[in-house]
């Protein structure tokens, strides 16, 4: 599709593909005789009645008559988009069976840095008058320049501790002169790199290892390793060395709340923060990143995984720490898996990738033990810490009191660790105060008019809440079905109830509950949460009870017990991933006990002691639960053995759902190697208003996947308003 650059014409009759963002192809525009255009400029075309902002894409397709086809309006005055990044985007259109414009789009979400940023305004010394009334606010003003040299107006007042007033009324006075300093983007400018910590026998063989490979083309490295064997430390040499290279950097995160532990470390090693990327970056700050990794001048990006479609020119490194995680995978719009995207991008631009956790997905080991990927083990925890010791509280045996969710074990471990001086972490993957809500007169439970899925109670904000799509109503007096007033019952515990319990038991404890929803607010949840978080690793909070926000990633000296108060959870439902993520969960939290001096110990209250999960857990056996979860995976023919692509359809009348599905179904493709399940109501039957059905393609991995679909899908007439979603190895089905 892409054409050689011929940016030198400048004929009046050039025709130049553009690329929109939308379920498009690339429309053909006309280039005006005085414009100079080069393949990947950001323009402004029109379409329809607007002018909207595009892509060139490569030359002309020639399919529209030279009288129909309208002018490129403008060309915006930014760094076009990379080569390696165009390509980027067609392969993953390719590769999810999305349009390249659907895709596109995903790399234009900061629309106003294409505009060339504004030079800051900052103030120098100027002329003292004889008669300016010099206020000790002012003179601390006046010695910070001194020292400083120059600065913006914030700066210069947080520095002298008065209010921006002062600073602006000595620029008015004459005292202080107007400066125009240059973009300052962010993560371009290491002029203190600090020594990291002094790294064991392991680390540094494996930092050795990951630097020898940065400029050698692709490769992709597993960095193993238990929790707290010091894996951001080996990957942060790499990052200096990248650096030092001269080529930018990206480091993917599956959560915003993993960020602002890393970046303190960061900043700690690097003199300065790393620029951010993700949903809680305001617009200020998205407009300068995007510009400053356009213009190369970023050097290292930490984001979400749409930080991926960022248009690098240098990129020379992607580290993809918690590699393992599934929030890494997109289920809407495009549906793809960052960590997958992210190997693909090392591949086609031929850099390293270098995935982290110390409890590596099935997928990743199965690729190192295939010599895809190399594997770099660091089998012992950093500065002589030791691993926590992990047991089992059989709930059948050790029963909570009536109407209580903690065995006597575990409160009296929590206890004992109160007394100890030290802290104790309860652990629950449920938000909220209960997880169902129903009437003790009728049996009414109270569901959500979007979706099929329960309420959830969250009684400290006096809600019931869905968790899929947001819908909130008032807690209800009366029963909807009965009108009985107060005739609701909680059914389970969410961490509020469990706080409910242990204010109960330790009345006199300092306690923090940590969840996703408790830090809300546009720009203001990661502060939050890194006030949070500093309170706990200070020794400011003794029992912190939370949900997978806390269960990883996180550093907390004087934290050495942990409880866990439902290990089954999420080993229900018929996932296939179940087992694997319910092992990797619960050993990341167990992870937080006991990483300093004093030994850690974890507790795991279960219904299941006998289950492989909790028996590996206890008895230290990771690489055995692999291995047997990789034998049942291939008896099965079930990933990452074989392959398997979803299709959803969905759509507002269920009549009309039905029909798609079952013309899909009788539609499918048939063969060798290959087989499509259902259509069947999805799990979540509706979602956000939405009735859905699922099929399944199942295939061994030698079948093109992607050409079995497209050709399936050219068979079958959709009405517009039915949607059919691909998803290219699923991770969820629901």
């Amino acid at each position: 599709m892409a054409g050689p650059d011929a940016s030198s014409q400048k004929s009046a009759s050039r025709r130049v593909a553009v690329l929109l963002p939308y379920p498009l192809g690339p429309y053909d525009y006309s280039v005006p005789a005085d414009m100079e255009l080069a393949v990947g400029d950001y323009v402004r075309v029109p379409l329809g009645p607007r002018e909207i902002l595009g892509v060139v894409w490569g030359e002309g397709l020639g399919e529209v008559a030279a009288t129909k086809m309208k002018p490129i309006a403008g060309r915006f005055d930014a760094p076009p988009m990379p080569e390696a990044h165009r390509r980027f985007i067609d392969w993953v259109a390719a590769y999810t069976l999305s349009t390249p414009g659907t895709v596109m789009r995903m790399s234009l979400t900061a629309p106003k840095a294409l505009e060339p940023p504004r030079a800051t305004i900052a103030f120098g010394r100027g002329a003292l008058s004889p008669d300016l009334n010099l206020t000790p606010a002012r003179r601390r003003v006046l010695d910070v320049l001194e020292e400083r040299g120059f600065g913006t107006a914030a700066e210069l007042a947080e520095a002298a501790g008065c209010g921006v007033q002062v600073v602006r009324g000595l620029a008015d006075a004459g005292a202080l002169e107007t400066v125009m300093l240059p973009p300052r983007y962010p993560a371009s400018v290491f002029e203190q790199l600090n020594d990291g910590p002094t790294l064991s026998r392991d680390q540094a063989m494996a930092t050795e290892k990951l630097k020898a490979k940065l400029g050698q083309g692709y490769s992709a490295t597993l960095l193993d390793g238990v929790t707290g064997a010091g894996k951001t430390e080996v990957y942060f040499e790499a990052i200096a060395a990248n650096i030092a290279a001269g080529r930018q950097t990206l480091v993917l995160l599956p959560e915003i709340a993993l960020s602002a532990q890393l970046i303190d470390r960061f900043a700690k090693r690097f003199g300065t923060v790393p620029a951010l990327w993700h949903s809680d970056v305001g617009p200020a700050g998205r407009r300068m990143t995007w510009r400053g990794v356009a213009e190369g001048k970023t050097k290292v990006v930490v984001g979400a995984r749409s930080a991926l479609f960022l248009p690098y020119p240098d990129l020379g490194l992607i580290v993809v720490d918690e590699e393992h995680e599934a929030a890494f995978k997109q289920e809407d719009g495009v549906i793809y898996h960052a960590r997958d995207m992210a190997v693909a991008r090392g591949h086609l631009d031929k850099f390293p990738v270098i995935l982290v956790s110390a409890t590596p997905s099935l997928e990743s080991v199965v690729n190192a033990e295939a010599g895809r990927y190399e594997r770099l083990f660091l089998p012992a925890r950093h500065a002589g810490a030791t691993l926590p010791k992990i047991g089992l509280i059989d709930m059948r045996r050790d029963r909570p009191p009536p109407r209580r969710f903690l065995s006597p074990v575990l409160t009296q471990a929590v206890t004992d660790a109160l007394a100890a001086g030290e802290q104790a972490l309860l652990f629950l993957n449920r938000r909220g105060y209960a997880p169902l809500t129903l009437c003790r007169t009728c049996g009414h439970r109270m569901q959500c008019p979007n979706c099929t899925a329960w309420l959830v109670e969250h009684r400290f904000q006096g809600l019931l809440r869905c968790h899929h799509c947001d819908h909130a109503e008032p807690i209800p007096s009366n029963c909807p079905q009965c009108d009985n007033a107060g005739s609701f019952a909680a059914c389970g515990p969410g961490i509020e109830r469990i706080s409910d319990e242990v204010n109960a038991l330790f009345p006199d404890a300092r306690i923090s509950l940590l969840a996703s929803d408790m830090f809300q607010g546009f720009g203001s949840r990661g502060m939050a949460l890194q006030e949070a978080i500093r309170q706990v690793r200070d020794h400011e909070v003794d029992i912190v009870i939370g949900t997978q926000i806390i269960a990883k990633g996180h550093h907390f000296p004087m934290l050495t017990l942990v409880g866990v108060v439902d290990a089954d959870l999420g080993l229900t439902g018929g996932d296939l991933r179940a087992s694997e993520r319910t092992y990797q969960l619960l050993n990341q939290v167990a992870g937080r006990a006991g990483r300093a001096e004093r030994p850690g110990r974890v507790l795991l209250q279960t219904y299941m002691p006998e289950h492989r999960v909790m028996q590996a857990l206890a008895d230290d056996q990771r690489d055995a639960f692999l291995q047997v979860e990789s034998e049942e995976r291939r008896a099965a023919a079930m990933p990452p053995f074989a392959r398997l692509a979803a299709l959803i359809v969905s759509g507002p009348d269920m009549a009309e759902v039905g029909h798609v599905a079952r013309n899909l179904a009788q539609a499918a493709p048939r063969g060798d190697g290959m087989v499509v399940l259902g259509p069947a109501p999805a799990p979540l039957s509706m979602l956000r208003g939405l009735h859905r059905e699922r099929l399944l393609l199942k295939t061994r991995r030698d079948v093109p996947v992607q050409q079995v679909l497209a050709t399936w899908l050219g068979k079958v007439g959709v009405p517009g308003n039915v949607r059919v979603q691909v998803d290219i190895d699923p991770y969820s089905f629901l």
